[in-house]
């Protein structure tokens, strides 16, 4: 799995090249055709205001993605796993400055303390994944291996045999294991299973119906579209990768859900309606990562510059990447919100990983002004899953 790297003014200059000012169609639903154009097999993207489909379903048969299906969320499950910690935080079950050690006693094989909040803001030196050995160590694999069970522990025993990437708190990089590890402290400190926790503390008070954790189960039932990736060479075509075990993320990456679910979460989580509003200025306290992206406990922050939206939009939320499923879910905060899908990630073109970032750029920039010194160079901007 490797980390997307985009870059918003580069994306906004290829959108106002890609979709001619004469034909003036909802930005959002032209971006979402200019990525299917380069090659996205297909998008949704779901505002308050707007859902909005482009591509197919499925390669196999005519048919537009579903707006209100289901999908795997990637990354975006980092934000529930989070909110989960935080409300036993808030609960005052949990200290978020203690060592996890203190709470799962011979997890993890480092003398050094990590705290619960360094393991939530990436700050904890604890390795990303399982090595190319462990986990996927060529595309074909991503293919063959996609019914392999990893419980945490396992997965987090695996990962932890590689040494700690820096002194905790003096570093930033992305981890999923670290989310697995807070999934188990979920587990720990509740004595239920995590889906339990999710449903009983978030799904099911949100009334998410399309939200869940399907650990072993494989299948995406009522998909918005399904999922591919050129996981073998031309002439060989793209591989239908949606039904998976992704155990191997239980805490960082197996949510399924839709992008009115993802919506009405961020909503009600941006709102402090699911922990107090001291905690939800915690989860807002961010790291600096690269420029104006900036990480909190969770949460990401992106700032999108005043040159490009006419003022300066802070948004929040997360990126998610998956095979076959690349989600991005941001949020001013102030009635503005996006979920959208592209149903390619890893071996998708550079010019559709740009373009499928564009449905929610225009939500938040609808006529974007664009710098006259702005380049058509990627820069590293957003790690996602």
């Amino acid at each position: 799995m490797r980390r997307v790297l985009l870059s918003i003014a580069c994306a906004t200059t290829l959108l106002v090249s890609a979709v001619p000012a004469s034909a003036a169609p909802d930005a959002r639903q032209a971006a979402m055709d200019a990525a299917v154009a380069a090659g996205a097999p297909g998008m949704v993207a779901v505002a308050d205001d707007f859902r909005g489909v482009s591509g197919v379903a499925s390669v196999n048969r005519p048919g537009k993605p579903d707006a209100s299906g289901r999908w795997r969320v990637a990354s975006v499950s980092k934000v529930f796993t989070a909110t989960l910690v935080l409300q036993l935080a808030d609960a005052k079950k949990i200290g978020l400055d203690q060592p996890i050690q203190q709470y799962l006693p011979g997890l993890l094989p480092y003398p050094e303390p990590i705290t619960v909040r360094q393991l939530l803001n990436h700050t904890s030196g604890v390795p990303r994944d399982l090595t190319p050995e462990q986990g996927w160590g060529t595309l074909a694999e991503i293919d063959t291996e996609r019914f392999e069970h990893f419980s945490p522990e396992q997965q987090i025993k695996l990962s932890t045999q590689q040494p700690l990437l820096f002194k905790p708190g003096a570093g930033w990089s992305y981890s999923n294991t670290g989310f697995n590890i807070l999934g188990v402290l979920v587990e720990k400190i509740t004595h239920q299973p995590l889906a339990q926790v999710l449903a009983k503390r978030i799904t099911g008070p949100l009334h998410l119906r399309d939200t869940s954790l399907p650990l072993d189960f494989p299948f995406l039932l009522d998909p918005a579209a399904r999922g591919y990736e050129q996981l073998y060479p031309a002439p060989h075509g793209l591989t239908d990768v949606t039904t998976y075990n992704y155990t191997r993320y239980s805490g960082a990456g197996d949510v399924v859900s839709s992008g009115a679910d993802l919506n009405r979460f961020f909503g009600a989580l941006l709102g402090a309606k699911l922990f107090s509003a001291d905690m939800l200025k915690q989860m807002q306290t961010a790291v600096p990562v690269n420029g104006p992206l900036s990480y909190g406990l969770g949460l990401m922050k992106y700032d999108l510059p005043a040159d490009l939206c006419g003022k300066a939009v802070t948004i929040w939320g997360h990126g998610g990447d998956l095979p076959g499923f690349n989600t991005l879910s941001f949020h001013d905060g102030a009635g503005k919100q996006i979920s959208t899908l592209a149903t390619i990630d890893i071996t998708a073109s550079p010019d559709v990983a740009l373009k499928r970032q564009l449905p929610m750029i225009n939500e938040f920039c609808p006529n974007p002004q664009i710098p006259p010194a702005a380049k058509a160079a990627a820069q590293p901007l957003i790690p996602t899953l």
